[in-house]
């Protein structure tokens, strides 16, 4: 009998042995070449891969140290904020103590501005006892306090650099940085306690001091901000910097061989670095950087070296599989028969590597029989103990257990576990009966969800809470309020309740003039001075960047109105000191009292809006309750028309259409010139004219943003108003007050031609005359601006007002569009001829172009031609038509 496997030998054998070692060298011979020719294809591509990351190591090196130095330079800027705003609460109040110090410090995020922070202190200036003509500057405040108590007491003065350092910041009022030294709260650390101490000085209440005699005089102390250097550097620099690089970073201004600052590897003389310099407190620091061995990307390059080669020898193999498909079949089989023989030990094995936790008891649960590494770690040592000794609720671990012996399983459910070694947790388990070796066991596998779980309740807290101030923002603020509506639905009576609703007044300026830093910190200042003003039944609110709201329930009016005016002081008392400039701010309140049901949320806000809005108009930096008349039924209309134009302008919703100006002398040539119209279209596509929105645009202070849309939009797409295209001669852009009180609108303007590239003399201006004499001044420094740049202004509605010719002398203005009322009753009032008549000659005498506007009627444009108007424009002569980039594609819609 053949031995195993003799069949096959005996097969390839019986053809003869020269058919033999054909068979069986043709194979070898043909995936031989076919492996040769893989790996020459391989190797050329590697090599072209490794010139192509040697170039771009190149470029990365250079780019990654300009990357380390600005890293380096912020973290040091935010050490620097960080002082800046501690000094900024000094001057706005001398009181102060450890408690409230270090809620300053929270409410800042120090950790998030400086990297390897450690502390802010604030050393007091006063005499020293053992030495009284000399003076101390002992730490008097720390924060955080943990770990850093070793500091209060501490002397500055006994560092004469560190002292040197702070009458330097003292006299210059700016940040100054120490040489790197161990921190003293690490002594006995190893270098990594290395550290820097930023100092800024402290001054009394008031002003911020300009001179150095000034500013010695008011000097009560000094802050610091100290941070590692270690953790600075490798924050700062993490990522692809260390990644790729080493870096070297020594003080220049320390003494040699105390100038070392970090060293990720001792710098190499062959090999070429980068150098970077970093000037900050009066510090030089030098950076040197050099790439690492491994700052080629070898996972490219072994790619395509291991996937070529692989691909070559499979290709290779794959000839010669052919021959022993039926052997390898078999080995396989083999092997998955061993695999799949495995063994409760084999089991036990692989549970001790899942990272869920894993137990087994007897048929009851009064034993535990197993549990897996990952149990162990958590739980202690538990084999033996009864699975519901475990468990916080024992009824929970019951049910549980008779569910799974029922047969119906206790799956992904959620439970806390209290073991004795260890904190509770909580778990999400599934327990279910299983056998082993015959018998009936419960089998339980759970896992850890109490990071989770905390990882739920931190995102519930930030999507309800505004970060800044750490109050309710406006999804938790109407959440509040629908369910104290609901309150009314109930049979049970519901006390009164009022809501509150303001702003500050004047905020933009703050942020304008000092950045929004200052911005944040004083609204940071004032709900931390409101919440003083409010009791346990009262909630407040941050809506908006400088919006409020306020549920004060179980109030009548009187106490309501009590309330608001407490919050009006309180705002209007506070003082702001930010660096050289103090601010007070004032709020204007809108109340709306709650007291039965019939009102939903979006009445509610309206309301305490129109409420809000009435006392700016009234003077602001008052209380305005809600009252139901005409005049707040109006203001809510013109609510909602402001509510559709931002909305319209938010979602690209607004239309502009184009009306023609036609010259009535015959002689004049065939320009083409046209003025722009505003459309706005509804969620329903119906066009809407501006007629119905414009007035509440402007009464809610739109128009700037509406103005600077038309603006840009019009010359981005100059050459596609008109049919004529870049033929057009002149296109006519109207500009409404509030634009033109803004002080910015000139240099948006004269920027938005440069960036298109629109010649200045295609464009025309359109101010009204109303407008133009509400400040003469401002109006007249507007025109001559533009004029300047070669656009042209027009003077619209002319004679509209009380002394249009009287004006007319003052203004700067290239034409005149007389008023539509004179021109509709041209032939049948003849006091119209006579004022179109006058403004004509008097615009001729000027040098000016005069334009009719509201031309409807045949017999009123020959008039105007008699009169020697220049220009005409109405629906007689053109109706208006949708700009020709905003048609549609499929089929020209003109609405």
């Amino acid at each position: 009998m053949p031995a195993q496997g003799s069949g096959e030998t005996l097969r390839i054998t019986g053809i003869g042995s020269g058919g033999a070692h054909a068979v069986r060298s043709t194979p070898a011979f043909w995936s031989l070449a076919l492996l040769l020719l893989g790996l020459l294809s391989t190797a050329a591509m590697a090599h072209l891969d490794w010139r192509q990351q040697q170039q771009r190591a190149e470029s990365l090196q250079h780019s990654l140290a300009n990357a380390a130095q600005s890293r380096m330079q912020d973290s040091l800027k935010g050490g620097a904020m960080v002082l800046r705003s501690m000094q900024t609460v000094f001057l706005s109040s001398a009181k102060m103590d450890q408690h409230e110090f270090a809620q300053y410090q929270q409410n800042l995020r120090p950790q998030e501005l400086a990297r390897g922070y450690v502390l802010t202190g604030y050393a007091r200036r006063q005499p020293d006892p053992a030495h009284p003509a000399q003076v101390a500057y002992r730490y008097q405040f720390v924060a955080p306090l943990e770990g850093n108590q070793v500091l209060l007491g501490f002397d500055i003065t006994r560092q004469p650099e560190n002292l040197r350092a702070l009458q330097v910041a003292r006299d210059r009022d700016l940040p100054t940085a120490s040489a790197p030294f161990p921190l003293l709260q690490f002594k006995g650390q190893p270098a990594s306690a290395l550290g820097i101490t930023l100092r800024l000085p402290v001054y009394s209440p008031g002003a911020m001091p300009v001179t150095v005699t000034e500013r010695r005089a008011r000097e009560l102390g000094a802050l610091a901000v100290s941070m590692r250097l270690g953790p600075m550097i490798t924050q700062a620099l993490q990522g692809r910097v260390l990644d790729y690089m080493h870096v070297h970073i020594r003080d220049l201004d320390a003494p040699a061989g105390q100038d070392l600052v970090f060293a990720s590897a001792p710098p190499v003389a062959d090999i070429p670095q980068q150098v970077r310099h970093l000037d900050f407190g009066g510090r030089r620091w030098e950076m040197r950087l050099w790439p690492r061995t491994g700052i080629v990307e070898w996972g490219q390059l072994r790619a395509i070296l291991g996937g070529g080669t692989t691909i070559s020898i499979l290709l290779a193999l794959l000839l010669w599989s052919q021959m022993t498909t039926r052997r390898r079949a078999v080995d396989l089989g083999r092997r998955m028969s061993v695999r799949f023989g495995e063994s409760e030990a084999r089991f036990r094995t692989l549970n001790e590597l899942l990272p869920a936790l894993v137990l087994l008891t007897n048929g009851d649960g009064s034993r535990i029989t197993y549990a897996n590494q990952t149990a162990r770690q958590l739980l202690g040592t538990v084999v033996g103990a009864p699975l519901c000794s475990l468990f916080a609720d024992s009824l929970a671990c019951e049910r549980a257990m008779a569910m799974a012996a029922s047969g119906s399983g206790w799956r992904s459910q959620e439970a806390m576990l209290a073991p004795a070694a260890g904190a509770a947790f909580w778990i999400n388990a599934s327990l279910a009966q299983v056998e082993v070796e015959g018998l009936p066991h419960l089998l339980m596998v759970a896992t850890d969800t109490s990071a989770q779980r905390a990882m739920t309740e931190r995102l519930h807290y930030q999507a309800t809470h505004d970060e800044l101030t750490g109050l309710r923002n406006r999804r938790e603020f109407e959440r509040l309020l629908r369910e104290a509506l609901a309150g009314y639905g109930c049979t049970a009576p519901v006390a009164p309740f009022a809501l509150l609703y303001f702003d500050l007044d004047q905020f933009k300026l703050i942020n304008d003039l000092s950045g929004h830093a200052a911005g944040d910190q004083l609204l940071v200042q004032l709900v931390r001075a409101m919440r003083a003003e409010l009791g346990h039944t009262e909630f407040l609110a941050r809506l908006g960047g400088d919006e409020f709201g306020v549920l004060a329930f179980g109030v009548d009016l009187a106490r309501a109105e009590a309330l608001a005016e407490r919050i009006r002081r309180c705002i209007e008392g506070h003082i702001f000191h930010w660096q050289e400039r103090t601010y007070t701010v004032s709020a204007s309140i809108g109340l709306v009292m709650v007291e039965g049901e019939g009102s939903t949320l979006k009445d509610l806000l309206a309301w305490a809006d129109s409420a809000c809005y009435q006392a700016k108009e009234n003077g602001r930096n008052r209380v305005c309750t809600y009252r139901e008349d005409a005049a707040s039924t109006q203001r809510i209309g013109e609510m909602e028309w402001a509510n559709r134009l931002r909305g319209a302008l938010e979602h690209g919703q607004l239309l502009l259409d184009y009306q023609q100006l036609v010259a009535l002398d015959p002689t004049a040539g065939d320009a083409v010139h046209v003025e722009l119209l505003l459309r706005m279209r509804d969620h329903t596509g119906r066009v809407v004219m501006p007629g119905a929105f414009l007035s509440a645009g402007e009464r809610y202070g739109l128009m700037p943003a509406v103005d600077r849309w038309v603006i840009h939009t019009a010359l981005a797409n100059f050459q596609q108003i008109h049919p004529c295209g870049a033929q057009l001669h002149s296109c006519s852009i109207n500009l409404s007050g509030a634009s033109l009180e803004d002080d910015g609108l000139a240099d948006f303007i004269l920027d938005t031609i440069s960036t298109f590239g629109v010649p200045a003399q295609r464009l025309c201006f359109e101010i009204t005359e109303t407008v133009a004499v509400r400040d003469l001044q401002r109006v007249a420094r507007v025109i001559e601006r533009l004029r300047a740049a070669g656009c042209r202004i027009a003077l619209d509605d002319f004679g509209a007002g009380m002394s249009s010719f009287g004006y007319l002398k003052n203004l700067p203005v290239d034409a005149i569009k007389i008023d539509g009322s004179f021109v509709r009753d041209l032939e049948r009032e003849p006091v119209s001829r006579i004022i179109i008549d006058a403004v004509t000659r008097i615009g001729h005498e000027r040098r000016l172009q005069v334009v009719a506007e509201w031309v409807d009627e045949q017999g009123v444009l020959e008039v105007l031609r008699e009169l020697g108007v220049d220009y005409a424009q109405g629906f007689l002569l053109h109706r208006p038509e949708r700009v020709l980039f905003q048609r549609e594609k499929a089929g020209v819609r003109v609405d």
